[in-house]
């Protein structure tokens, strides 16, 4: 997917930055990957390592451009989590490597994509390189969630200014990507962005999702679990788990005359409900029909 305006502004901020000396040693990109947070981050250490960066990035035509464009630029380094976590070896080793001499004669660069999955000895390994980096080095660090970082690590990095494109802006993007003018904007919270929906609406999983909101609006209404909640993969289960929650905060919004006990009530058992989805990475062996049988019958109950 190319031409994603919005990551544009923070490219050039970050490229003028570059051309007038004051470029710092670590930066905070809190951009999540469904709004582009890879591929800024990825831009942001193109325009660092380029020899000839102008005003909007990367020139794209030097030879550090053109070893970037081939994955195989010596001084850019790349960590992506180890299944759930970013382990304290992985960070180790990238701050070895950080100390060696650019081969390219220009900056090194590290690149941490879901930083916020740093468990706490890999962020204290990470720390005394964010403290001392050493001339001609930077740390870029990529959250889908910031907030979940550890202070210390933060407070060590700047922090790189982004705008969330407009509800229009996306529209009119998710149109030029799929070809259709249909509205498909409902599911954003569940996907975390236009660029994961865009990939959604080009697979099965656009009209699961649609099939999970009909079911789950049965399900609540009816008591009783509907077929495409019954037999779900883990990948599917949070899918379907987002797609309640959105059900539970779109109930909230329409009906401003709910009574305020109940309000409240679906307030906590949708925050039980997103509680859940954040922590399915780390619970063995979920028994999902139980699990969704258990919301409907707990909703059911605070609905009396």
């Amino acid at each position: 997917m190319e031409n994603i305006s919005w990551i544009g502004a923070p490219i050039s901020e970050f490229s003028q930055q570059i051309k007038a000396g004051l470029l710092g040693h670590a930066y905070l990109v809190g951009v999540h990957k469904g709004y582009g947070g890879e591929e800024l981050t990825l831009e942001l250490a193109k325009a660092a390592l380029c020899k000839s960066a102008g005003e909007q990035g990367a020139c794209g035509f030097c030879k550090s451009c053109q070893l970037l464009d081939g994955n195989t630029h010596p001084d850019l380094y790349r960590i992506t989590a180890d299944g759930n976590q970013i382990k304290v070896d992985q960070i180790r080793e990238l701050c070895q490597k950080l100390t060696l001499t650019s081969q390219q004669g220009g900056r090194r660069v590290a690149v941490i994509y879901h930083s916020e999955k740093l468990n706490q000895a890999s962020a204290n390994a990470l720390l005394k390189t964010l403290e001392e980096p050493g001339e001609g080095t930077l740390l870029l660090l990529q959250s889908d969630t910031p907030s979940r970082l550890m202070a210390t690590i933060k407070s060590r990095c700047q922090s790189v200014h982004f705008e969330s494109p407009s509800m229009e802006v996306i529209k009119a993007w998710l149109s030029t990507e799929s070809g259709s003018a249909k509205d498909v904007t409902w599911c954003l919270p569940v996907m975390g962005g236009p660029l994961e929906l865009a990939l959604a609406l080009k697979s099965e999983r656009y009209a699961q999702l649609l099939q999970f909101r009909k079911d789950w609006v049965q399900s609540l209404s009816s008591g009783h679990l509907c077929a495409s909640l019954i037999n779900v993969n883990e990948k599917q289960a949070s899918d379907a788990l987002k797609v309640l929650y959105l059900i539970l905060r779109q109930k909230l919004i329409r009906q401003a005359d709910l009574d305020a006990l109940l309000r409240v009530k679906v307030t906590e058992f949708g925050m039980k409900v997103m509680d859940t989805y954040h922590k399915l990475s780390v619970m063995p062996n979920v028994n999902y029909l139980a699990l969704f049988n258990g919301f409907i019958l707990e909703y059911n109950k605070l609905a009396r």
